[in-house]
């Protein structure tokens, strides 16, 4: 008979590098009780379904500085993809002749990238880091490639799709690996490194693209082409070194997938997602589409709870969410990212309404990158000393709520240096949180379970990004219309003019008299409706950082 070759579950009374973790006395969750060090046990299962986790060996330094620096160099190129259409969207729609693809490429990848990030902690818990890493680089480079090389808008926003699902393994897998290598009383010092790379990439994809572009023979399309090297580079050394193991199990690996968990967490995101993108942007709100993927996303949304509540071995346990410390965390990174989103959408074009270029606007928001890598740092480094989490979340989150009420004091005569000041601040605040927020909810769970919860966290940013961006441009949209109309409905060709004025900028240059002051204060009030919806979700973000349970940071990755 052929050896079976699957890992195998370690016997009861069997030595193993797993025993002491699986032999200590568990505590029974208490849910929203106030015990401090409580966390919740691996879930009972019949033999059959059990599985075992296994700690990694220690690394040595130099070959946890290779494999870590290998995954954020993947962080930090997924991050320049996700932001990279900003100024590479109008070039692309050029030559091929099609405007309806400017949106389409941002959202395919949006989409495609939130839809796996789930996924990845069930699938690398039975697969393994190393092999799971490898296909989303695999994934990543071909989807570049395929974008490098299009000859036709549907490749092209094809290749948008397989990039995304690369991008999107690559920015949560390599938190799910920095957690098998790193203790928790350390982990706040790499993640912040890991947040450094994904908040520079994020930031600097749209001038890397604009530079690319404009300066080179090829344009547009080696700013695809020139990521697929290192990102091959880094599938070698992840090959190479990452020796992290699954968990074993006595059941082969199609047996432990949640198939249908798998795809209404994949439908209920992608028609979420996909409607509300399009609502608004690509389609009127009252089109088919978003009136159909909308209500069908709910329904997908409520047999995910169901089923998961009740699946063995589900994609993402749906009791841990009921955890305080968990849902208050993932809670935390829905709100602060709607926070951050609307900030990146609405500041640059406030600074273009005030007399900022479309350069000098987006120069203003690099002391962001700054502050995420000042504040994740710092944070890590403060939790790592004293092994405690809660009060420096309330910090951040209280200097990013300051941050958004200094933003709600500007206007037209608002010095344009103080967005600068306002984005360290929000930046700082918002990597801090992250930090913090990931650290709180792997401590707070089992070690068997810190991958899945971590899909959670990403789950939550995910959503909250595209939630952020609609609610932000409703508000916007809304207060600016009737603005305008309020001031300018008797006015000689007022729709035309007010219609123009909505979808281009550059019509501030090119007002009827009478028109420009009216206009400019206008846009000041739509601006200053987004801020206050900022105030008010920075606010809700804060009161529930302040509903975390204090765990204990373990110095060894035993939890010891």
């Amino acid at each position: 008979m052929a050896d079976d070759t699957r890992p195998s579950a370690a016997q009861p009374n069997e030595s193993s590098e797993t025993t002491p973790l699986l032999n200590e006395p568990r505590r029974r969750p208490t849910g929203f009780g106030p015990s401090e060090t409580d966390s919740i046990p691996e879930p009972e299962l019949p033999d059959q379904d059990r599985e075992t986790t296994v700690i990694a060996d220690g690394v040595s330094p130099t070959r946890l500085t290779l494999i870590l620096g290998a995954a954020y160099l993947g962080v930090f190129l997924g991050a320049i993809d996700s932001t990279i259409i900003a100024t590479l969207s109008a070039p692309i729609s050029s030559e091929f002749k099609s405007l309806s693809l400017l949106s389409w490429l941002a959202t395919a990848y949006l989409i495609s990238n939130a839809a796996c990030q789930p996924l990845s902690g069930r699938l690398t818990d039975i697969f393994g880091r190393g092999p799971g890493l490898i296909f989303s680089n695999v994934f990543f480079a071909a989807g570049n490639l395929i974008c490098g090389l299009a000859q036709d808008q549907h490749v092209m926003i094809f290749g948008r799709v397989i990039a995304g699902i690369g991008g999107g393994g690559l920015m949560s897998i390599s938190t799910f690996l920095a957690s098998d290598l790193v203790p928790l009383r350390k982990r706040g010092i790499i993640q912040g490194v890991g947040n450094i790379a994904y908040g520079g990439g994020a930031m600097l994809g749209g001038v890397f693209g604009g530079l690319i572009n404009d300066h080179t023979a090829w344009g547009w399309r080696l700013a695809f082409l020139i990521q697929v090297p290192p990102v091959i580079v880094s599938a070698i050394i992840v090959a190479v070194l990452v020796r992290v193991p699954p968990k074993a199990s006595d059941k082969s690996y199609l047996a432990r997938i949640d198939f249908v968990g798998a795809f209404l967490t994949i439908s209920f995101l992608v028609l979420l997602l996909l409607g509300l993108n399009a609502g608004g942007n690509i389609v009127p709100w009252l089109h088919p589409l978003p009136l159909t993927t909308i209500p069908l996303s709910v329904v997908a949304f409520v047999a995910f709870i169901i089923w998961e509540s009740r699946a063995k071995q589900p994609i993402i346990p749906v009791k841990l969410l009921m955890h305080r410390t968990v849902i208050a965390a993932c809670l935390c990174n829905f709100l602060s990212t709607m926070v951050i989103m609307m900030a990146l959408f609405y500041v640059p074009l406030y600074l273009q309404v005030i007399g900022l270029s479309a350069t000098d606007a987006g120069l203003r928001l690099l002391p962001s990158p700054l502050g995420i890598s000042v504040f994740s740092l710092g944070c890590g480094y403060l939790m790592k000393k004293t092994g405690r989490y809660l009060l420096l979340g309330t910090a951040v989150l209280t200097l990013l709520t300051i941050a958004v009420a200094v933003l709600c004091s500007f206007d037209e005569k608002t010095p344009t240096w103080t967005g600068g000041l306002v984005f360290f601040m929000a930046g700082g605040g918002y990597g801090g949180m992250l930090t913090i927020t990931l650290l709180a909810c792997i401590a707070a769970v089992d070690h068997s379970q810190q991958a899945v919860i971590t899909s959670a966290t990403y789950l939550a940013r995910s959503c909250g990004g595209t939630i952020g961006v609609t609610v932000g441009s409703a508000v916007y949209q809304n207060i600016l219309k009737t603005n305008l109309w309020a001031r300018f409905s008797d006015y000689p060709h007022a729709a035309e003019i007010i219609a123009r004025i909505r979808d281009d900028l550059d019509e501030l240059h090119r007002l009827p008299p009478g028109w420009k002051q009216g206009v400019v204060e206008s846009f000041m009030g739509a601006f200053r409706g987004v801020w206050l919806t900022m105030l008010g979700l920075s606010i809700l973000a804060l009161i529930c950082i302040s509903l975390m349970r204090q765990h204990t940071l373990h110095a060894t990755l035993e939890r010891r």
